[in-house]
């Protein structure tokens, strides 16, 4: 009799056991409360609709001075990955930087490998293909050459080998000058700026078609032996792209940014790096 009684204790303690494992600490099940997040999220809910919850992951293009780039100490450094570090701080995300090919960067937004695109993005050309934020900063694509090379207008590339970087806005530019590149006597892409720069200086090419500001910041920052041509390929408006659609982290970033210009905080950023304030967001 003793020994029955055991076994019936046992098998109490057991079923117990079981109730309490499968059982939340409010007393719930904890397979109801996860089987009612993934189907209202799809297994995907996260803050702000990031593609990692606590976490804001910026695709950039790490060769672009002074947006995005390695710095001496080989650490990432840049305005916009300044403005986004400031950005993810206030909205209390960990900033993760997330290096890509530029001509990758739609695969990488559709793949969820990162939460947008912030590197001297042009919105010119590409409205309808992202979700943008409003224009935080004016750009000009131009030409570059030597400042020793005796070329001074468009009329001068005519026979020249001129270099643009693949899936960049001055080759969405020249596509749309296609009597421009007519003249050229080669027209060569590069994966990315500074092989081209490179080129240019080892007189492999004689003109690179480039964003205005990375030039300026070459020539001004690091002694760059560079001449920008006046006339202008294109003018156009910076902004950060995210994946078509994602309007509910777009707002919250434009929000932030919009608060960053009214507290002087883009302002100052700026500064820092340009020594004035480029800056767009409520000035227009």
């Amino acid at each position: 009799m003793k020994k029955k009684i055991l076994v019936l204790f046992l098998a109490a303690i057991m079923v117990i056991s079981l109730a309490a494992c499968t059982s939340s600490p409010g007393g719930e099940p904890a397979g109801e409360d996860a089987g009612e997040t993934s189907e209202e999220t799809g297994g995907e809910e996260t803050a702000y609709n990031t593609v990692v919850p606590g976490k804001f992951i910026v695709g950039f293009d790490q060769n672009f001075p002074p947006m995005g780039f390695v710095g001496d100490d080989g650490q990432f450094t840049g305005f916009d990955l300044d403005l986004a570090a400031e950005v993810a701080r206030r909205l209390g995300l960990e900033l993760v930087l997330q290096p890509i090919a530029w001509d990758a960067k739609d695969m990488e937004l559709a793949s969820k490998n990162i939460d947008c695109v912030w590197n001297g993005f042009t919105i010119n050309g590409r409205e309808d293909k992202y979700t943008w934020t409003e224009p935080y900063m004016a750009n000009n694509q131009v030409f570059v050459v030597m400042a020793d090379s005796g070329i001074k207008t468009l009329a001068d590339l005519a026979g020249k080998k001129v270099v643009v970087q693949m899936d960049s806005s001055a080759e969405a530019a020249l596509a749309d000058r296609p009597d421009l590149v007519e003249t050229f006597g080669e027209y060569i892409k590069a994966a990315d700026y500074e092989t081209a720069l490179m080129d240019l200086e080892s007189g492999a090419v004689d003109a690179v078609a480039m964003d205005e500001i990375v030039a300026n910041y070459k020539i001004e920052k690091r002694g760059a032996n560079y001449y920008v041509l006046e006339e202008k390929l294109a003018a156009e408006d910076y902004g950060v792209g995210f994946l078509l659609g994602n309007t509910e982290l777009r707002d919250v970033v434009q929000a932030t940014l919009e608060e960053m210009a009214a507290d002087g905080t883009l302002a100052r950023i700026s500064e820092e790096w340009f020594g004035k304030d480029v800056t767009t967001i409520g000035k227009k």
